[in-house]
């Protein structure tokens, strides 16, 4: 396709610049084409009837004269610059006439092939005055985007013809993990984990940092009691520790190409960032050190530990644009880097797929060597498909089959997994919707028992 034509092309498409007849013209020219030649039939010439018909054309031009010019209309978007995976977000474009003539538009946004988009939008704005139109999107995969043209196709005061414009405005957006789990841990962090049938449980009897002396009440520890301020009070007080503050979490995000299955909700990978982000925000809240470390066949992303919310705004722009790899992950070279960066005894949290994991036999040597410094702990996805499989009706050979496989490889999960607990590797695997939940619970019990 040469150049001119493909400028053609692009105009029929919605794009650049351009001038298009209306249906109303069409139909006009069509029912005035009917009469014109419907008087050949009594002895006009084809010469006038062609004439005629150019003179029709000629003349609906001059209906472009009551149209506003393209630089008399000012388009500007207002795009939000960060919007979280999955989520609707409200677009909104303002639209200004400056010309001495209303009209009609139609407007398309430039938006990126995954987003979703509701257009052609239809508007009306009137001479010297200005509109707002607003739009839905959502967008299912994460990255980065840019933005660059508005398309506007308005029509003339008769509407016979449209004009086309193309308004360059360049807008960056960035389509981070959903956040929902994150910010429900954050407004109330009990109610969370409530919401699952969790509770944050007490801590060891005894351990921990001093809080607070407060009013005993049933099913305190007796041994906890204050003496010395029940005896000032004339009430029973007791003393409250919480879990000591400032130790090391170091959060591992498997990217290999395992992490790629398909889930309800997006794949494992996208499940394993945002519980990722929760516990880090939870940890974080307490004021832990947290570090992530991403991974496949190499390292893609290590953000080093610190604390406070700000490394968790650090962590999200680290990680919010992570893909799966087509490839295996190489859990030996990233175990081996993490007894490089991390020094200080931590408890290292692997999000990864359980399966896999278990048929790393050299992956084994290097954690017991972990395992002697720091607490680790790996969190997989149930396979609902095998779980579904092993579960069948036997009611065919065929579902035999397939039924007693899925329950053989139910076994030897189960028994790889029993190998590695023995050398103090704990794993679980949890639902996919209770991936955040899991993890966060599973991080607060070991706080709580004072393990790390």
């Amino acid at each position: 396709m040469t150049k001119s034509l493909k400028s053609l092309w692009e105009r029929f498409l919605f794009r650049d610049r351009g001038i298009l007849p209306t249906k109303r013209f069409i139909a006009l020219y069509l029912v005035c084409s009917i009469g014109i030649v419907s008087l050949s039939f009594a002895g006009l010439s084809w010469a006038i009837i062609i004439v005629l018909n150019i003179f029709l054309i000629i003349a609906s031009f001059l209906d472009l004269l009551f149209s506003p010019q393209r630089k008399q209309l000012n388009v500007i978007r207002d795009f939000p610059k960060e919007i979280e995976r999955g989520q609707s977000y409200t677009v909104s474009i303002q639209l200004e006439n400056n010309s001495s003539y209303p009209c009609e538009f139609r407007l398309m946004d430039g938006l990126p092939q995954s987003f979703y988009d509701p257009f052609p939008i239809l508007g009306k704005v009137g001479k010297g005055e200005s509109g707002q139109i607003t739009y839905e999107t959502n967008a299912p995969v994460r990255g980065k985007y840019g933005l660059t043209r508005i398309y506007v196709r308005y029509t003339s005061l008769l509407g016979l013809w449209e004009k086309q414009m193309a308004v360059e405005q360049h807008d960056e957006v960035k389509v981070i993990p959903d956040l929902t789990d994150t910010k429900k841990y954050l407004e109330n962090a009990q109610k969370f984990l409530m919401y699952e049938g969790t509770k944050i449980r007490r801590q060891k009897s005894g351990s921990g940092e001093f809080t607070r002396i407060r009013n005993y009440v049933v099913g305190d520890d007796p041994r906890k009691i204050n003496w010395r301020q029940t005896a000032k009070l004339q009430e029973v007080m007791t003393n409250e520790y919480e879990p000591e503050h400032g130790k090391y979490i170091t959060i591992l995000v498997d990217c290999g190409r395992m992490m790629g299955a398909e889930l309800k909700n997006g794949n494992r990978l996208e499940r394993a960032l945002e519980a990722s982000l929760t516990v880090a925000a939870a940890a974080l809240k307490n004021g832990e050190y947290v570090s992530v470390l991403a991974f496949s066949k190499d390292i893609k992303v290590f953000v080093p530990p610190a604390k406070g919310m700000d490394q968790l705004q650090k962590i999200l722009q680290a990680i919010y644009h992570l893909e799966v790899d087509p490839s295996e992950s190489n859990y030996s070279a990233v175990m081996n880097y993490l007894q490089t960066v991390q020094k200080k005894r931590s408890l290292i949290l692997l999000f990864s797929d359980v399966h896999t994991f278990l048929h790393e036999e050299s992956t084994l040597l290097y954690l017991k060597r972990i395992r002697q410094k720091h607490l680790f702990y790996m969190i997989g996805i149930e396979d609902e498909t095998l779980l579904a499989t092993s579960e069948l009706y036997p009611g065919n050979v065929q579902l035999t089959m397939l039924k007693s496989i899925a329950q053989q490889q139910l076994l030897v999960k189960k028994r790889e997994k029993a190998k590695w607990e023995a050398q103090g590797l704990l794993m679980i695997e949890a639902k996919e919707e209770g991936l955040a939940t899991e993890a966060v619970s599973r991080y607060i019990h070991i706080m709580n028992q004072g393990l790390l």
